[in-house]
C-alpha cells in the first residue's frame, strides 16, 4: 500500500503535501514569545538536519559550503522550491514563524526528494523569528541573497513595530548580505512565483518590487 493510499495529507495526484490540512492564519505575531530550538551560533547551525545528502553527519564535511539564500517568511515555499532548481549548486533556506505552515514546507520538499532523485538536496526551511534571530543563524557577508515577499505592511502605527522591513532590523540584515549584488534572473521570479504572488496575478492586482543592494562604505578619512 503506498503512502499515498494510507496518509490522507498527501495528495494522490501530485504526491505533494495538500495544504488544506496544513492551515494557519495569514501572520503571526513576531513580539510573542514562541518555543523553538535556536543555535546560539552560525557555527552551530546543524547542516546536516537540513542537507543529509550533502552533509551526511552534524560536523560539516565542506565548512566552506554554506547557505546564500535566505526566504524571509517562506509562507508555502514556492519561491524557494523554484530557486532550487535554478541554483542547483546554492543552498538556501526559507524561515517561518507559523509551525503548520513550515511542517508543510517540510513535508514538500521530502516528498520532491523522493520523486525527484538528487534534486531539491540544497532547499530547506527552519522555524524560527527571523526579527530576533537572523545572527543566529548567517555569518558576517554569508548571504548573497535575502527575500522579503509579501510581508504584512502593519497599517497601524501601533503595529509598525511589527514590520519585518524597518530600519531597526536593516544594520542587521546588512550584516550578513555580501556587499555587492549583481544582475540575477531572480528578479522576474519575486512576482511569480510565490503563491501570494500568483494569486495577485489571477486578481488582477500590481505588485512593486524593492530589491537593496548593500555598498562599501566610502573612506572618509581622505
Amino acid at each position: 500500500m503506498s503512502e499515498t493510499e494510507v496518509n490522507p495529507t498527501i495528495s494522490k495526484s501530485t504526491g505533494l503535501p495538500r495544504k488544506r490540512f496544513y492551515r494557519a492564519r495569514a501572520h503571526s505575531n513576531p513580539l510573542s514569545d514562541s518555543h523553538f530550538p535556536v543555535p546560539i551560533s552560525p557555527s552551530h547551525v546543524d547542516y546536516s538536519l537540513h542537507y543529509p545528502q550533502l552533509f551526511p553527519s552534524s560536523g560539516q564535511a565542506d565548512s566552506s559550503k554554506k547557505i546564500q539564500f535566505a526566504d524571509v517568511g517562506c509562507g508555502f515555499g514556492g519561491l524557494l522550491i523554484s530557486l532550487s532548481t535554478l541554483f542547483p549548486e546554492t543552498l538556501m533556506i526559507g524561515m517561518e514563524l507559523r509551525d503548520k505552515v513550515t511542517e508543510y514546507v517540510k513535508e514538500r520538499i521530502l516528498s520532491l526528494r523522493v520523486a525527484n532523485p538528487g534534486k531539491y538536496q540544497n532547499v530547506s526551511v527552519v522555524r524560527t523569528n527571523s526579527m530576533k534571530y537572523i545572527p543566529n543563524y548567517f555569518e558576517k557577508g554569508q548571504l548573497s541573497k535575502m527575500f522579503f515577499l509579501f510581508p504584512d505592511p502593519h497599517f497601524k502605527e501601533k503595529n509598525h513595530r511589527r514590520r519585518v522591513i524597518s530600519p531597526f532590523l536593516l544594520d542587521e540584515y546588512a550584516y550578513v548580505l555580501e556587499v555587492e549584488l549583481e544582475a540575477d534572473p531572480v528578479v522576474k521570479l519575486l512576482c511569480s512565483a510565490t503563491e501570494e504572488g500568483q494569486k495577485v496575478a489571477r486578481n488582477g492586482g500590481q505588485t512593486f518590487q524593492a530589491v537593496f543592494r548593500r555598498i562599501a562604505p566610502s573612506d572618509q578619512t581622505s
